[in-house]
């Protein structure tokens, strides 16, 4: 059990964890940088400490820095959100090594799945399908080649500790081969300190569908159905659903099943996340896990009934989970559209300023999480992400006009955002068909 939490993230997420806190009865130590100084969850904390200058790598990615905060704070757990130290098992290391309860998966979990050739290779053996391939630490040019001829074209190439769509090549042909294989490397070795990649078949209309699940420290596990997040841009996710359009019950069950063994053959006892690609035939193949809670978490909140980040915390103190697999329900429909400060027009360009006024959308289906208000500074040293915007229908017909409407009602000026790209996408025939792919947007929209 503990009793102090310190939250070692910023944004919305921070605030998501803050009231999970408080609906816990748990006390919440706040950290900020010099550029957050203005922070909105810092009003609501309990304690709040700076932990250093505005760049991430100076603060809110110092691992000493947080583990000092949270000893000056008396915290007795850290809980890490989404992004920045979420993934990190010298971390969570540091955190266990300081007597401090790390509300995330265990150092060993992080460090196989934040390898993505390792993990592949953990899920092939736990039986989850995973797409043909092959992981090499020296992925020589003869080697890349062979396989690819025995694939065949297109293939993908990724760095093995990737992540945020860095660090991967989609190759067409044997000549762009020869070229995207040093540049890959090159990248992973700037980007992630290693050069070690693989090589794996790539599907030209995949759908990326996700499985939440949820673990204990004593050997439950269970999943959440699926989520769908194929709108995306350069591998970023830009509006996520549940459930997915292209998923039936047995689809969904036979995905969840393969999410809850993979997830339980690494002895996993928190929130993750099973990522899937899934072909056109209703083949699904292993992507990668997410060992933290993910961004677009609210949607399955939505149609579970679920609160996810209160049931990682109860998780972490112990607690044996109170739900089970045939507890867990699949009610309407839920969408989420990211409200960046992006500018759709100029090639999604960030847009850092002041927001000059901000009125956000309302309703009895409508969720806005967010951590801006009218005069709130968006720094250029962070994620342009303002808020989420999440919607519940009866099916998805329902909420996709009820998120037409809470888009129109949201008003945000002083930067440019994705709002009106947002009502450009719901306008789209296809998109309301739900016929779409993970290239969808790129390919059809532009």
């Amino acid at each position: 059990m503990f009793q102090r939490v310190l939250i070692a993230n910023r944004g919305e997420i921070a605030l998501r964890i803050l009231r999970a806190c408080k609906l816990l009865g748990l006390e919440t130590v706040g950290v900020y940088s010099k550029a957050d100084t203005d922070a909105l969850h810092l009003n609501f904390v309990d304690h709040k400490i700076c932990v250093g200058p505005p760049a991430s790598g100076e603060s809110y990615l110092n691992i000493r820095n947080i583990i000092g905060a949270a000893e000056i704070s008396g915290a007795d757990a850290v809980h890490p959100g989404y992004g920045f130290l979420a993934e990190n098992e010298d971390f969570a290391s540091a955190c266990l090594e300081n007597d401090l309860v790390f509300i995330g998966p265990s150092p060993e979990a992080l460090a196989m799945m934040g390898n993505k050739a390792r993990a592949r290779e953990t899920m092939a053996a736990a039986g989850v399908p995973i797409l043909p391939g092959i992981t090499s630490q020296d992925l020589d040019e003869s080697t890349a080649l062979k396989v690819a001829d025995e694939l065949g074209f297109p293939v993908l190439i990724k760095a093995s500790l990737g992540g945020g769509g860095k660090g991967m090549r989609i190759v067409n042909d044997r000549q762009e081969l020869i070229k995207a294989l040093p540049l890959v490397k090159a990248e992973a070795r700037h980007a992630f300190g290693s050069e070690e990649i693989y090589l794996e078949k790539f599907l030209r209309r995949a759908r990326h569908v996700e499985i939440q699940v949820l673990g204990d420290l004593h050997g439950k596990v269970i999943h959440l159905n699926e989520r769908e997040c194929s709108i995306q841009r350069r591998n970023q996710k830009l509006v996520e659903e549940a459930p997915s359009p292209a998923v039936d019950a047995d689809l969904r069950k036979r995905m969840g099943e393969a999410a809850v063994k993979g997830a339980a053959s690494i002895g996993y006892g928190s929130a993750g996340t099973m990522e899937f690609l899934l072909d056109e035939e209703g083949n699904f193949y292993f992507m990668e896990f997410n060992a933290r809670i993910q961004v677009e978490h609210p949607i399955t909140e939505m149609v579970a009934g679920i609160d996810i980040v209160v049931e990682q915390i109860k998780n972490a103190m112990g607690e044996p989970m109170s739900l089970n697999q045939e507890d867990v329900g699949l009610q309407g429909h839920a969408i989420e559209c990211r409200i960046n400060a992006e500018d759709f027009h100029r090639d999604f360009l960030p847009t850092p300023g002041i927001i000059e006024k901000w009125v956000p959308p309302g309703g009895p289906h409508v969720r806005v999480d967010t951590h801006c208000y009218q005069g709130f500074v968006v720094s250029p040293n962070y994620d342009s992400l303002l808020a989420k915007l999440v919607v519940h229908g009866g099916d998805r017909a329902e909420a996709l006009r009820i998120m037409r409407q809470a888009l129109q009602e949201f008003v945000i000026e002083g930067v440019s955002t994705l709002i009106p790209f947002h009502l450009r996408l719901l306008a789209n025939p296809d998109f309301r068909a739900g016929n779409y792919h993970t290239r969808w947007v790129e390919q059809e929209m532009f």
